[in-house]
């Protein structure tokens, strides 16, 4: 049961990245637009690590590598 709560709590912050996002797109346009490339490499790096440590079976490190594309990703939307 605990697990199912950890997952369900892990499940809200990789969707809260998505207002955070959001929020950094648009106090940050210059800067998007300037390091698109970054971006783009950063975002696949960390999927990267999220498949990686999926398989690895660490969690936490998944996660955080999830949040940060997830994060980059709706920057670059906007």
């Amino acid at each position: 049961m605990y697990e199912a709560y950890q997952w369900m709590l892990s499940i809200i912050l990789l969707v809260l990245g998505i207002p955070i996002g959001n929020l950094l797109a648009k106090s940050t346009k210059e800067e998007l637009k300037s390091g698109r490339k970054y971006f783009n490499l950063l975002i696949i790096l960390n999927l990267i690590g999220t498949i990686i440590f999926l398989i690895l079976g660490n969690n936490a490190l998944m996660l955080t590598f999830s949040f940060i594309a997830v994060v980059a990703s709706r920057s670059l939307k906007k």
